[in-house]
């Protein structure tokens, strides 16, 4: 089971089951809020029966056709945020091995058409060579050496999707992330090698965001948005994951002004030549 499933299951039974409450104390018929709420019968059938996490618009909508009070909406609207929102501790995929954190975001980016991501601390896991790979996970000095060596298989198994091409995937990151010796010299000429192969692909975007660009937006986090259903952001301590239309449509204009102040193609191409030629000339 994956960390937080249990309580995020609890939240959405809740949840379905207040909603079925108030509107059997309405005397109205799931038809009827259907109705007035602007959904398919089916989909408020689906959401009072907790099979179907509904949205807090869709809460929302719903609270309003069953002409709910104020101070009850208020913590129906709070609970579907919280159903929305999952935090997953870092130190429960400790538990569990970091290789099942890839093996969920495989998952994932499997049912994926559109993948955008924002990274200001490291190459993005989708693009890294094994050796990065490995020097990111070698870092974690308390896996064991199976454990570790799970969790680089994973993760670079992850990046056959980058070869489905009915799928897209728009990746952005500081030039920062570029600079940074996570690995020997060599090994970073070639992982800015691979960034500029893999950006001549039709179906990948590589953007990176200069030095001496004038962002609109200060890069606070990295973020992946699956799609418009999913977005995920990491810090220190877990990594938060929202379903939220509203949290969502946010995050999606932070991406596109993040990616403004990108520059993509043969730009990004040419800075990743130069920092590859740098890196040729710095002593190891």
């Amino acid at each position: 089971m994956m960390p937080d499933q249990t309580d995020a299951s609890d939240r959405r039974q809740d949840l379905a089951e207040a909603l079925r409450l108030l509107r059997k104390r309405a005397g109205l018929t799931g038809q009827t809020v259907a109705r007035r709420a602007g959904m398919s019968q089916s989909k408020v059938s689906k959401i009072e029966t907790g099979r179907l996490l509904p949205s807090v618009l869709d809460v929302e909508r719903i609270l309003k056709a069953l002409e709910v009070p104020h101070d009850v909406g208020a913590d129906l609207i709070r609970l579907a945020r919280q159903a929305n929102t999952e935090a997953r501790s870092w130190r429960a995929y400790e538990r569990l091995g970091y290789h099942k954190k890839q093996q969920e975001l495989a998952a994932i980016e499997a049912q994926t058409r559109t993948l955008r991501l924002f990274q200001n601390a490291l190459i993005p896991g989708l693009l890294q060579t094994p050796e990065y790979v490995q020097a990111v996970f070698g870092r974690k000095s308390h896996l064991s050496p199976d454990a570790r060596a799970k969790a680089i298989a994973a993760r670079l198994e992850r990046q056959n999707v980058l070869y489905d091409q009915r799928k897209e995937f728009i990746f952005v990151m500081t030039e920062s992330v570029l600079r940074w010796r996570i690995c020997p010299n060599a090994v970073m000429v070639t992982q800015l090698d691979r960034i500029g192969s893999l950006s001549r692909m039709e179906n990948i975007r590589v953007g990176v965001i200069p030095w001496s660009a004038r962002p609109a937006e200060f890069p606070l986090t990295s973020f992946c948005l699956f799609d418009n259903r999913l977005v995920t952001v990491e810090a220190f301590h877990c990594e938060l994951a929202t379903r939220d239309p509203k949290d969502v449509n946010l995050y999606f204009d932070r991406f596109d002004a993040l990616a403004a102040s990108a520059i993509f193609g043969d730009s990004a191409r040419e800075m990743l030549s130069r920092l590859a030629e740098e890196y040729r000339k710095l002593p190891d």
